[in-house]
Parts: C-alpha cells; structure tokens; sequence
C-alpha cells in the first residue's frame, strides 16, 4: 500500500473531522464500546474535559506523512482531524524551548550540511547511552533557525523526503501562536500534548526544561487545570516539579516493563516500569499526575513471535485510581505492527493497522499516540460505531 495523495487525505480529513467532533459529549452508552473494560466498569465514558474516547493523539503531529516536529507536520495533523497534537521539547544552549523528539539533531535536520557546524559534531551521555551527533543544548535559538527540517525515517518513509528542507525547526513558542490562530479560525481550542525530553539530563546542564514550560504555559493562559495541554515526561519527577507549578493535567510516560526512569536511576531508587504499573505505583503516580502514557506493550505484550500476547491488567488497574491512559505509539507500516497484522514482506508497505487499533481500543484505552491520525480516527469510528 502506499501513503495516498494529498487530495485523498484532504478528502478524508474533512471525514474524520466531523466524525470526531461528532463524539465529543457522548455519555458511556456511546462513547465507550460494549463488551470493552471501560464500559463494562462505567469509568472514564470520556477522555479529559469531553475529549473523544478513543482520543487521537497526533505522534509529533502527522508524522506518518510530514517529517516530525514541523509546522507542518502540525498543521496536517489538525486538518486531518486529529483531538489533540504532541509536541517534544528540548533547549538550545541560550534557554529557548524547542520541538524536537531529541536533542541530537542529526538525523532530523541538514546540519551535516553546514561546514560551519562540522566542529560541533562530539559525543555525549545521555540518560547513560552514549550518542554522536550534534545537539540542540550546544546551539543558540538564532543559529538553529539556519538549519531544516528533514524525514528521520527515510528508508520507511521516502514519500515524506519530498517535505525535506521545507521547515525550519520550530519554537514552542511559536507552536503556542500557531495554536492561538488556529484556534480562532476554527472557534474552538487546539489541544497540546507536550513532554520535556531528558529533563534530568538538561538541570543538569543548568537548562532546567519544567520553569520555562510553565511560564510559556502561563502567559499563553494554558496552565490552568482546565487547559488545552496535557504534560508528560518519562521522569515522574519532572511531572512532579511541573505539579508544583501549573495546574494543566500531567501524563507519566512508561517505556518497556524492565526499564527504570532515568531520574530514578540517579536517585538510586530500584523501582521498574514493572513495578510503577502495579496497583501501588499507580496509586503513587495517580497523587502527583491525571494520567499515564504506557508503550501499547504494557496493554498488550507481543509473543516472541511478534504476536498480540495476552493482555494484561493495566487498564482495569489504571482507571481504578483515576488514571486515563493514553499509550504510544500506532504506524501503518509493517515494520511497527504486530506479526498478526503485517501485509506482505516489505517493512514499509501498510498492514492491517485497523485489525491492530481494533485490539487495543477493545482493552479500553482512553487515547493512542499514531503517526497516522486519519487512520486512528477511521479506526475510532469503526470502533465506537460497531
């Protein structure tokens, strides 16, 4: 399969538009399926202030069809109809916040391109990986507004090269603003969802990511507990600081179940994701945050095969302490879908990803990050419709 042309999504966006706004206000009867843990139990029948349930989170914005992180990859994420749009941040050596999955650029930007930038390539420890590249912390804003946007997967995304060179990387200030316009235009908010990346790493480096947040948060009136913007961070103790000075609704990331959050790593705190996700770790985050972001494995592990396994609890466990739970992170391509679900041999043709969003909103999840939000939506009709 391939990816479609722009006239189709423009099409299908106006679709999923209306079909996602007709959603929002639903009550349990219809917003969350029958048969699914969230109906059976009655909880969480919407997601945050009236939000469509399943919520579509668009994954760095439409990055499935716009390289990450840009404008434009924000833009086509809104028109496709998408409830709410992810941003990254990280700082630049003169304190501004910018979006940006990493803060090794090399592989998202032209800066290989630049000779005035050649010294600038060293290697660095973050979060105890060692990574080579060039990075946002050892750049001012001004000088990183001469590079470029570029696709970071090209090999599985080549259609999205053609969009390389066409953004600059973009402030979250300036996402702020791109927000308030939007609003405007199409009278209703635009939700934000936004995490400090590495925020440990970053204090440490005396470029703190949680106070500026909060006062860009402030002066663009979204730090309020009924603000457009959820926050996240894999660190619970980003979310921690963030609590203490805004009062916008806060998600915990969760990686893999074996992993430790690299905050508790330097504090010496033995605790897993494993352990984070049993009932006691929930109810410890659900004191500090409204929500948690766990990778679709935590809902649903895979086999060794690569299969769906068996589900597991988490769930149920998470809304029984309040929790909503927004996983990460639905493609299209076979390279990123379970076994059961891929289509043919090549990694970057599209698979059975509705088969695949059927399993995991059918756990009762709140929300789901995706590259692809038309298709999460089509997938969140089907599912809410049946």
């Amino acid at each position: 399969m391939t990816q479609g042309g722009a006239a189709r999504r423009t099409v299908l966006g106006a679709a999923v538009l209306a079909a996602g706004a007709s959603t929002i206000g639903m009550g349990a009867g219809t917003a969350a399926a029958a048969g699914s843990p969230a109906a059976e139990d009655g909880r969480h029948p919407q997601g945050h202030r009236g939000l469509p349930v399943p919520t579509v989170i668009g994954h760095r914005g439409a990055s499935g069809y716009r390289p990450e992180h840009t404008l434009g990859s924000y833009q086509l994420a809104l028109d496709l109809g998408a409830h709410v749009i992810e941003q990254d941040l990280v700082p630049t050596k003169d304190g501004h916040l910018v979006c940006r999955h990493e803060n090794e650029i090399g592989g998202t930007t032209d800066v290989a391109d630049h000779p005035e930038f050649e010294g600038r390539r060293t290697t660095k420890t973050i979060d105890g990986v060692a990574v080579t590249g060039w990075f946002t912390e050892d750049f001012t804003l001004a000088e990183l507004k001469t590079l470029r946007a570029k696709e970071r997967i090209p090999a599985v995304r080549q259609r999205n090269t053609l969009y390389d060179g066409r953004w600059a990387v973009p402030t979250f200030e300036e996402v702020l603003r791109w927000a308030r316009r939007e609003g405007r235009r199409r009278g209703h908010e635009v939700w934000l969802h936004v995490e400090t990346k590495h925020p440990s790493y970053f204090r440490g480096l005396g470029l703190g990511l949680e106070e500026p947040l909060a006062k860009l948060l402030r002066r663009y009136g979204r730090d309020g507990r009924n603000a457009p913007v959820f926050l996240q961070s894999f660190e619970p103790s980003s979310i921690q600081r963030l609590a203490k000075l805004v009062a916008a609704p806060k998600v915990v990331l969760l990686s893999g179940a074996t992993t430790r959050p690299w905050d508790f790593v330097q504090a010496g705190d033995p605790r897993t994701v494993a352990d984070l996700v049993r009932p006691e770790g929930l109810r410890w985050m659900a004191g500090f945050a409204q929500g948690i972001g766990p990778t679709l494995d935590l809902v649903i592990p895979r086999t060794p095969a690569g299969t769906l396994g068996t589900p597991t609890t988490l769930v149920r466990d998470a809304h029984a302490q309040g929790l909503l739970l927004h996983p990460y992170t639905a493609r299209n391509e076979n390279s990123f879908l379970p076994a059961e679900f891929r289509k043919g041999t090549d990694p970057a043709a599209y698979g059975d990803v509705f088969g695949a969003l059927r399993a995991y909103f059918a756990q009762g999840i709140d929300g789901i990050f995706t590259d692809q939000p038309d298709t999460a939506l089509l997938a969140a009709a089907d599912f809410t419709d049946r």
